[in-house]
């Protein structure tokens, strides 16, 4: 933090910063507010009488709002502190089915649809008023319908293309399912962030007797459309890489897509080796498990699962036999999206926490610096590994 606080110093803010947190989100945001409250604390102590650094120092950047719903689920949102001359940064969770509402009598949990309404109408009732509005919303919304292959909607591009018609300037999301979906928006900065150095920190410091190399680790890829992260992952540990191919049957559409017959694997022997399974997401499961039970048959050691973000739509239990099946030993997914309390108390679960690196961007984009340094995690993990003596 040293060097980036030096950075920081030698550029005025671009105005107040203020984090609003969608329902949902006030955990992570907490997360969030706590760090820069403790940064600013001792941040530019030079410039504190400086008109251009007014509410730079405070006990908190967080903005009150409330998102009341009326009787027959429709909806409103109500900005209750100024944000007038605000750098507005909105956090928002679009899959945390654990908020809910009334309507008509009935308790109805929140779909993405409903987050994402919530975020346009904080969006509107701050627009003209802020200076500048960012949204942070870690699993991108849509993100999964993000190309058109016959007479379908594109949602995602769609919900950009509004976003920034509504006034937003800057969209940060975490390892974006296709990052493609930026050149719906070509002159609006979109940041899709990869946390890699997170979640290779996290993986050193919880799994025990880990090996570092080509002979005691691999790096599996569970589809063609993960390579390129399990590439990175790959280069970055120094070891082997090897993926799946899923054959799919294209004369059946089930649930919106062709369903797939069989993993197929490509790759070098993966026997007495532990495995590392990159993925951007967990929706059901079933697909990666298939996959860890392959590897497992074709002689794998341990098999860690690694992916950004964990829905586990079809619950639990799936996950709770292949562990005392000993197919999985840890998953690995961070807090950007709706951890259950059930979920946190797995013994195969690790949570991967964000809060630190979202901090790192609202402080760096608060005073307009470049983000490249925050985007390039390869020194910090070759650093993470030489620490742990996982790396000559």
């Amino acid at each position: 933090m040293a060097r980036l606080t030096a950075q920081l110093v030698e550029t005025i803010p671009y105005g107040p910063l203020g984090i609003i947190a969608m329902p949902g989100c006030e955990a992570l945001a907490d997360k969030v507010d706590k760090y820069l409250v403790q940064w600013r604390k001792t941040q530019a102590i030079e410039h504190q009488g400086s008109i251009a650094f007014y509410g730079y120092q405070r006990d908190s950047y967080k903005i009150n709002i409330s998102n009341p719903r009326f009787g027959s689920g429709e909806g409103k949102a109500v900005i209750n502190d100024t944000v007038r001359g605000y750098d507005l940064y909105i956090v928002t969770d679009c899959f945390n089915y654990s908020v809910t509402y009334k309507m008509y009598g009935m308790t109805v949990p929140k779909s993405p649809d409903d987050h994402y309404a919530d975020l346009k109408r904080v969006i509107s009732a701050a627009s003209s008023k802020a200076k500048r509005i960012s949204v942070i919303m870690p699993m991108l919304y849509e993100g999964r319908q993000h190309k058109r292959s016959s007479r379908e909607s594109l949602d995602c591009a769609m919900a950009l293309q509004e976003l920034v018609h509504l006034g937003v300037e800057n969209i940060i999301t975490f390892d974006a399912h296709d990052q493609r979906v930026q050149n719906a928006i070509p002159h609006k900065s979109f940041e899709n962030v990869m946390p890699a150095y997170q979640m290779i920190k996290a993986i050193v410091n919880n799994v025990d007797d880990l090996k570092i190399d080509k002979d005691h680790l691999m790096v599996i890829s569970p589809d063609e459309g993960a390579m390129h992260r399990c590439i990175f992952f790959a280069t970055q540990l120094g070891v082997n890489l090897g993926m799946f191919y899923k054959r799919r049957d294209y004369t059946k559409v089930v649930n919106g897509r062709n369903p797939i017959v069989e993993h197929q694997y490509l790759g070098d022997s993966v026997n007495g080796k532990d495995i590392i399974i990159v993925d951007d997401m967990i929706s059901s499961g079933e697909s990666m498990l298939e996959v860890a039970r392959k590897l497992k048959d074709l002689g794998a050691k341990r098999i860690f699962v690694c992916t950004t973000f964990g829905l586990f739509a079809n619950g639990l239990e799936v996950f709770d036999e292949a562990y005392k099946n000993g197919v999985i030993a840890k998953v690995f997914t961070t807090n950007g999206v709706y951890q259950p309390p059930e979920l946190l108390a797995r013994d195969w679960y690790q949570s991967v926490e964000l809060s630190k690196y979202i901090a790192y961007f609202l402080d760096t984009l608060n005073h307009d610096m470049s983000v490249s340094s925050l985007l390039d995690s390869s020194e910090k993990i070759d650093a993470i590994l030489r620490k742990k003596g996982l790396k000559a």
